[in-house]
């Protein structure tokens, strides 16, 4: 699946969960995840080289965690994200085989979610991420073969302007909490 993504850090959650009420829309029940990322031994900066993650997500307490691995791959000429997900069945064998293709853990990101759902291929979350301060919203839209990603960039940064947001962020939650400075990216006009 392709995707382009889109995040902005959010100065109030609230204001957002509000103006997105206005027009009609209401945020599914927060679920939580837990992710550990995983980059190959020879990962470099800016190579277009993937990462699998291990997610595990709780929807409800009374309910099993569920778990699942997906590699994303981000290209960075094209602003496009690579992402293929599966569910996993044995989460200590999975790990297992992830170590053993050569991929090393380098950080973990637990985050509690909620998202809704645009249209077909859009979705909006609103993230609130362990060891964060504020709080993150992220839009995803899927490409379908034929849709341009400069034109669906600059729907999403419309979307976030109309949230109120002027900036966004290219960095993964990852990047962020292993070091990464945030370089916020202005809006286009």
């Amino acid at each position: 699946m392709r995707k382009v993504i889109v995040k902005s850090q959010l100065a109030n959650a609230y204001a957002l969960v509000k103006k997105l009420e206005e027009v009609g829309f209401e945020f599914e029940p927060a679920v939580w995840q837990h992710e550990r990322v995983y980059l190959p031994h020879n990962f470099r900066p800016r190579m277009n080289f993937p990462r699998l993650v291990m997610r595990t997500e709780v929807q409800e307490t009374d309910q099993p965690a569920q778990y699942s691995l997906y590699l994303k791959r981000h290209i960075e000429d094209s602003g496009i994200d690579y992402v293929n997900f599966t569910a996993v069945g044995d989460y200590t064998e999975t790990t297992g085989i992830v170590h053993q293709l050569g991929f090393k853990k380098v950080t973990e990101v637990s985050r509690q979610r909620r998202m809704i759902r645009l249209d077909a291929q859009t979705m909006i979350y609103l993230d609130t991420i362990e060891g964060i301060e504020t709080p993150f919203v992220k839009i995803e839209a899927e490409l379908i073969d034929g849709m341009s990603v400069e034109a669906t960039r600059k729907e999403l940064f419309k979307s976030l302007k109309l949230f109120g947001q002027e900036t966004f962020l290219v960095q993964t939650y990852a990047e962020i909490l292993v070091g990464n400075q945030m370089q916020p990216y202005y809006l286009p006009e």
